[in-house]
Order: C-alpha cells, then structure tokens, then sequence
C-alpha cells in the first residue's frame, strides 16, 4: 500500500483500486484508522485521541489532494506524495 504522507509518527497510505466509499488509512504506534475522504468521518479502527486530531488537521489541509490521490489509485496510477504537517 502506498504511502501518501508521513509526519510525527503517522503513516497515511491509500490502496490501489481500494473499495468506495473514498478513503485512506492512518497508521501510528500499532493503531489504524480509516478516514473517508469526502465527509473526513471515522469509517473504521482508531489512533489515540492526539494522532486522530493531528490526522484530521492534516487532511483538512489536503482533501483535494486526497481526492486526486482517489482517482490516482483507482486508474492504478503513481501516487503523489502529499506534504505532511509543519
């Protein structure tokens, strides 16, 4: 699975041709979490209270990013690195 970003210990990464609804998934310290892309909701897992707050400012900062990271995976393209959190 493809990493999109990485910052203070979280790894985001998106399947390739991964089933809808949009989404990626956080990784940090042996937690996971699946975010949907559109709506930013919790759609699966969870990371601590910290991480998840930090997850959500970042793809806040980068939904369109996301989404075009979205059609890249499912036309089975490179994906774009996306810039991680200062």
């Amino acid at each position: 699975m493809p990493e999109l970003s990485q910052f203070y210990g979280i790894v985001i990464k998106m399947y390739y041709n991964d089933h809808n609804p949009p989404h990626f998934h956080a990784e940090y310290g042996g937690f996971q979490m699946v975010v949907d892309t559109v709506t930013l909701a919790v759609i699966g897992g969870r990371l601590p209270p910290r991480a998840t707050q930090l997850v959500m400012e970042w793809a806040s900062e980068h939904q369109q990013d996301l989404r075009d990271a979205w059609q890249q995976a499912r036309n089975l393209e490179p994906l774009d690195q996306i810039d991680p959190l200062p």
